[in-house]
């Protein structure tokens, strides 16, 4: 669907490569750019191919995670030569996102301002920790400063006990959707107006959307509003939380107040409607330890996590078992839908990675994807969309303007399984 758009993407890790990944996925051409010498810090994240001769290259499943179905270039930012080299190619794209710290994309000259001045249909997304303006707009950070920051840390874990980290790069990624959304609403806005345009995506913003009921509470009634950290349980459900099966066996359960009738019919426990420390909404949040106690006492009945979920949906109480990384990959569901998909590397093997978000009656998503090694598109990209010949592009290589991993032209591993 977004065949005939161009971006180039000057970001790396995972909140920008998951924006700019989305839109190669719906048909944009994707122009990675990386950095000199070792590329997107990615690349040294994740699983290296297990076969000696590849040791040293570039790939990883990290990378290729967030990165397949993008071309990849890879240039020496430092020297004048490598930044007229992106001044150049930003004349040719219609977006170009990047997740430097805020500052230096002006130092390097390849600002909003003064690449709109040359290509005023340009849209440009900057992507960043705290946004561009703003108190903590120098500070650089990562998906775990801006859950601190954004009041959602504080809420994670037990009681009387630290709160915990989250386990899973759930900013980034939320953030890299909307970067991506909005790119696709100023594509749109473009198309009806002529008008490039300038986009912020902070993960502090994206994390503070995140909050459910909290910051109107804590608006109104000051820091007494704020739920307090309640491990396994929700603060605000009643019941709703994770709750033990058995030794490493846990379900989720959340019941809303017009289905406490039905959890209540599922536990074959009449009296506890009649009992005035559950009869009400508030009654139920503030004994949630109680009725938590009486929950797990009943799950530990069932011989398996099955049969106690299946007594459960008998009376459509919402819940689910609480899954490894391990079984959710080889969940039939997630399977089925494309939810799992799978990466066939010559170097790293076969793996799996997280299919796309959502689906369109319209656009089918790729079936083989594919991430490139660094800089393997150096000469293609920069002769199709740079003008560039021959001579000039073994010129940049020989000043080390550009770029590229050494075992390109090694023949690739023997098929093998991870």
């Amino acid at each position: 669907m977004l065949t005939g758009y161009r971006v180039l993407d000057l970001t790396q890790v995972v909140a920008g490569p998951t924006a700019t990944r989305l839109l190669a996925e719906m048909g944009a051409e994707v122009v990675k750019v990386e950095l000199a010498p070792a590329g997107d810090h990615g690349r040294q994240a994740g699983l290296k191919p297990r076969d000696p001769r590849f040791a040293a290259s570039s790939a990883s499943t990290h990378f290729a995670q967030h990165n397949h179905s993008k071309r990849t270039i890879a240039v020496d930012l430092k020297q004048e030569a490598g930044r007229a080299l992106l001044r150049r190619l930003a004349g040719k794209v219609d977006v170009l996102v990047e997740n430097f710290a805020p500052g230096v994309m002006a130092r390097a000259g390849l600002d909003y301002p003064t690449l709109s001045a040359l290509y005023p249909g340009l849209i440009m997304c900057s992507i960043s920790m705290a946004g561009q303006t703003g108190p903590l707009a120098d500070k650089p950070g990562f998906d775990y400063m801006a859950a601190a920051y954004a009041g959602i840390t504080g809420l994670m874990g037990e009681a009387d006990r630290a709160p915990a980290q989250l386990g899973a790069a759930m900013g980034d990624n939320a953030t890299g959707l909307a970067a991506a959304m909005a790119i696709a609403v100023a594509l749109l806005h473009r198309e009806r107006t002529g008008e490039g345009q300038y986009i912020e995506a902070s993960l502090i913003d994206t994390y503070f959307q995140m909050h459910e009921v909290n910051v109107p509470r804590v608006s109104l009634r000051g820091p007494s509003g704020a739920p307090n950290r309640a491990g396994a349980l929700h603060g605000d459900g009643g019941p709703t939380g994770v709750f033990r099966h058995g030794a490493d066996s846990f379900i989720a359960i959340m019941v809303l107040p017009h289905q406490w009738r039905q959890l209540v019919a599922a536990l074959g426990m009449p009296d506890l409607e009649a009992d005035p420390r559950f009869a009400t909404p508030r009654g139920r949040r503030e004994n949630n330890v109680a009725l938590a106690t009486i929950i797990e006492a009943w799950l530990a009945r069932f011989p398996t996590r099955e049969a106690a979920i299946a007594a459960l949906e008998a009376h459509r109480v919402p819940c689910a078992p609480v899954l490894s990384v391990a079984e959710a990959i080889a969940h039939p569901h997630l399977r089925a839908r494309g939810t799992v998909r799978e990466i066939d590397d010559p170097r790293l093997g076969r793996f799996a990675i997280p299919g796309p978000p959502v689906r369109f009656s319209r656009w089918a998503w790729r079936d083989a994807p594919r991430a490139g090694l660094l800089g393997e598109d150096n000469a293609a990209v920069l002769a199709e969309l740079g003008g560039l010949d021959a001579a000039e592009i073994a010129a940049l290589v020989r000043e080390r303007v550009l770029v590229r991993d050494p075992l390109l032209d090694v023949p690739p591993a023997p098929e093998q399984d991870n």
